[in-house]
């Protein structure tokens, strides 16, 4: 009799874990596919009116840049969602075409889209303390590596010796200017490095980073 209750015990804890496992996998994989169908949403907005601008900034409104700067028409519709993107990033050969934000601190858009809704993902975006106005020497963008092959997944591409000798096109795109890319390192670190520097109190000290 208590075998009997043991067995029967042993298996409805088998049959939770289970559905609980079941349940956190479908949950990943609705978010991962969520995730896709709102990037999808912020690609249709910035290139339906970057096809038509043909990337050419316009005279606009942009509080956040000041009166007297110009504004790309390309951003006009995504900051109607999200005044906090600030660039765009797209590099050719890979799957990254993202809106490139930025909050008042370097935690926020981990975990939200540019919606600014919680997601696993979370988004493509520039450290508090550059100015996505005039771009620094020392510009940094973050990013997840996701399971799914999504956000900055494809940049380990770039420790490829073939990929990274033939590179493709690669720009980012801010609200006032549009930057080629030109990558000359790619490589792997940890905290023990501080990577992350911005302000360099001479050229010395930005030579020696």
């Amino acid at each position: 009799m208590v075998k009997r209750i043991a067995s029967k015990l042993v298996t409805l804890l088998a049959a939770g874990l289970f559905v609980f496992a079941a349940g956190k996998l479908i949950h990943i994989g609705y978010d991962y596919w969520k995730n896709q169908r709102v990037l999808e949403e912020a690609q249709e907005l910035y290139w339906s009116r970057e096809s038509k601008d043909s990337g050419k900034a316009h005279a606009g409104s942009n509080e956040e840049a000041g009166e007297n700067e110009e504004q790309r028409a390309s951003f006009d519709q995504l900051h109607e969602v999200n005044t906090d993107i600030v660039g765009w990033l797209a590099i050719g050969g890979t799957v990254i075409d993202y809106p490139v934000l930025q909050g008042e601190d370097n935690d926020y858009y981990l975990n939200r889209n540019f919606k600014r809704e919680q997601t696993r993902a979370g988004s493509i975006f520039m450290d508090y303390r550059n100015d996505p106005m005039s771009l620094g020497r020392h510009t940094i963008l973050y990013g997840h590596r996701m399971k799914d092959g999504s956000m900055f997944s494809d940049l380990t591409s770039f420790t490829d010796e073939s990929f990274f000798s033939n590179p493709p096109d690669m720009y980012i795109d801010t609200v006032t200017d549009q930057y080629d890319i030109e990558v000359f390192a790619a490589y792997y670190t940890d905290t023990r490095f501080y990577y992350i520097e911005t302000d360099f109190e001479s050229d010395q000290a930005f030579a020696s980073f």
